[in-house]
C-alpha cells in the first residue's frame, strides 16, 4: 500500500532498524549467558532445551555478520526491489542488473561469513536461514528425481487432458461476490476470524502473529478460481499460525518450523484437500451460490466434476505463480540450480537471462529469450535478496503429500468427512502432529514422526499419478 515515492525513505528506515536489531541480537554478554545456560541444561524441560537451541541458532547466525554488512544488505535489497518494480514491466533487465549485481555480491559475502561460522557450504548457509537444517546435498537428489520424472508425466497428462471437455462459467464475477466466496470457504475450513482477516494486495500473502493473522488476495473479474484457490492456500498458512503452541507465544520455540513446513500447510490445504473431488463436491453448491447468475447461465460449469477438471488442468507456462501442481516443481528446480551457481560464482548476474532460457527450454520446453519480464525478472525473491528461499516451495509440496498420505492412513474415512464439509478430525491430526509442535522438533524429526519415514518424492509422485492420470483423487 506504500506509495512509490516512499520507497527510498522506507528503505533507509529499514536499514537503520535492522542495524539496531542486530546490535541487540549480538550485544556483549550474550555469549556468557549462553555459557551459563549450558551449565543448567540438565534442569531444563524438553521444551526449554528446544527453546535454548533456537535462541542459540539465531544468536550464532546474527553474530556471524558485522553490522555494516547487515545494513548494507538491507539498503541494497530495498533499492533492488524498488528498481525491479519499475523495470520489470518494461522488460529492462539491462537497467536492473547493476542493482542485482550488488545484491548478489553482498549476499555472497554474507553467505561466506555464515559458512565460516557454521561450517557449511555458502549456499547451504543461505538455505539454512529459511529452512533450518536443510542442505543442498539432501535436496539435490530429490530435485534430480523430479527433474527426471516430471517431463514425461507432464507430457502424458497434457495428452490425456486433450480429450476432456471443460465448461467455463460466464463472467464477469463481481469482486464483492468473490470476496464473499473466499470468506465463506475460509470459515468452513476453520479460519478463526476472531484472530484474523482477509484484505486485498498486489500479491496474495499471509502474515502477522498467531493472535492477528492477515490474509491478502487479488481479484480478476474474469476468473474467480484464481482468488478462491489463493485464499484457500493462504488459509493453510493462517491456520498453522493460529494453532501454534500458545504457551510458547513470542518465544523462538513457539514459532513456525521453517518455510518448508509452512509451505506444506498451505499446499496441504490448497492442493491435497481443496482440489480433491471430495472437497469440490462439498464446495460446488457454495461456489454456485456465490455467483447465481453465472450458475443459472452455465450450470454445468459449477458441477463438482467440471470444477475438478478445471482446477486440475495442466499446462506448462512461463510464470511460476500461475503454474499448475504438476509443472510447478520444474520452476523451483530451475531456480535452485541457478541460485546455487550465483552463490558459488559459476554464474554471473549478467548471464542469468541466457541460463534461465536454457533451463526453461530443457525442463518445460518453453523459451524466455527476449522476455526477461516473464523469465528471470518474474519473481521478487532475488531482487529482495531472498536467495535460498525457493527450495522450500517444493520441499513443502513433498511434505504436504507425505503428511496427507499419513493423515489418510490415520483417518480412513477422511475423504468422506471432507465431502461432508467436516474438517475437525483432519485439523485435529494436523494440530497434534504439526501445529502444536512449533519449533520444538527439528524439521527432519517432525516429518519422520508425523509420517513414519524421511522426506522423499514417493508420496508426491503417487499423488500426481492418482489425480492426473488415474483421475481418482
Amino acid at each position: 500500500m506504500m506509495p512509490a515515492g516512499g520507497g527510498a525513505a522506507r528503505g533507509e528506515a529499514l536499514s537503520t532498524l535492522r542495524g539496531v536489531i542486530h546490535q541487540q541480537a549480538t550485544k556483549a554478554g550474550l555469549a556468557d549467558l549462553f555459557g551459563q545456560a549450558d551449565k543448567e541444561v540438565a534442569n531444563l524441560s524438553p521444551w526449554q532445551k528446544a527453546n535454548l537451541r533456537e535462541m542459540r541458532r539465531e544468536y550464532v547466525r546474527a553474530s556471524a555478520l558485522p553490522q555494516k554488512l547487515v545494513e548494507a544488505m538491507s539498503r541494497a535489497e530495498s533499492q533492488s526491489e524498488q528498481a525491479w518494480r519499475q523495470m520489470r514491466p518494461n522488460n529492462d533487465f539491462a537497467g536492473f542488473v547493476p542493482f542485482f549485481r550488488e545484491v548478489v555480491r553482498l549476499k555472497r559475502e554474507a553467505a561466506q561469513a555464515w559458512s565460516d561460522k557454521l561450517s557449511l557450504a555458502p549456499y547451504d548457509a543461505l538455505i539454512d536461514g529459511f529452512e533450518p537444517g536443510a542442505r543442498s546435498e539432501k535436496i539435490a537428489p530429490l530435485f534430480a528425481r523430479l527433474r527426471r520424472v516430471l517431463p514425461g508425466l507432464i507430457a502424458k497428462v497434457v495428452e490425456s487432458q486433450r480429450r476432456e471437455q471443460t465448461a467455463t462459467g460466464a463472467g464477469p464475477f463481481p469482486v464483492e461476490r468473490q470476496r464473499y466466496l473466499g470468506l465463506e470457504l475460509m470459515r468452513r475450513i476453520g479460519f478463526n476470524f476472531n484472530h484474523g482477516r482477509l484484505d486485498i494486495s498486489t500479491h496474495p500473502f499471509c502474515g502477522g502473529i498467531p493472535s492477528d493473522v492477515r490474509i491478502t488476495t487479488r481479484y480478476r473479474m474474469g476468473d474467480y478460481t484464481q482468488s478462491m484457490m489463493s485464499v484457500l492456500h493462504e488459509t493453510g498458512h493462517a491456520k498453522y499460525e493460529q494453532n501454534l503452541p500458545a504457551d510458547w507465544t513470542s518465544q523462538p520455540v513457539g514459532l513456525a518450523r521453517g518455510m518448508s513446513i509452512h509451505e506444506s500447510q498451505s499446499l496441504f490445504h490448497e492442493m491435497q484437500v481443496c482440489r480433491s473431488r471430495a472437497f469440490l463436491e462439498f464446495a460446488a453448491p457454495i461456489i454456485a451460490q456465490a455467483f447465481p447468475e453465472a450458475a443459472a447461465s452455465v450450470p454445468e460449469a459449477f458441477s463438482p466434476e467440471n470444477l475438478f477438471r478445471q482446477l486440475t488442468r495442466v499446462c506448462p507456462s512461463l510464470i511460476r505463480t500461475e503454474a499448475d501442481e504438476v509443472t510447478y516443481p520444474c520452476h523451483i528446480v530451475l531456480r535452485f540450480e541457478l541460485e546455487k551457481r550465483l552463490i558459488d560464482g559459476s554464474l554471473r548476474p549478467d548471464d542469468v537471462p541466457e541460463a534461465w532460457d536454457a533451463g526453461m527450454r530443457e525442463i518445460l520446453g518453453l523459451t524466455t529469450r527476449g522476455n526477461d519480464r516473464d523469465g528471470c525478472m518474474q519473481d521478487v525473491h532475488w531482487p529482495a535478496g531472498l536467495i535460498g528461499y525457493f527450495p522450500a516451495y517444493t520441499l513443502g509440496a513433498l511434505t504436504a503429500a507425505q503428511l496427507f498420505r499419513a493423515a489418510r492412513r490415520a483417518l480412513p474415512d477422511v475423504m468422506a468427512q471432507i465431502r461432508r464439509g467436516e474438517f475437525g478430525a483432519l485439523d485435529g491430526w494436523l494440530r497434534e502432529n504439526v501445529w502444536s509442535q512449533g519449533s520444538f522438533l527439528e524439521t527432519r524429526e517432525l516429518v519422520e514422526r508425523a509420517t513414519g519415514e524421511p522426506l522423499g518424492t514417493e508420496a508426491f509422485e503417487q499423488h500426481l499419478e492418482r489425480r492426473y492420470l488415474q483421475r481418482e483423487a
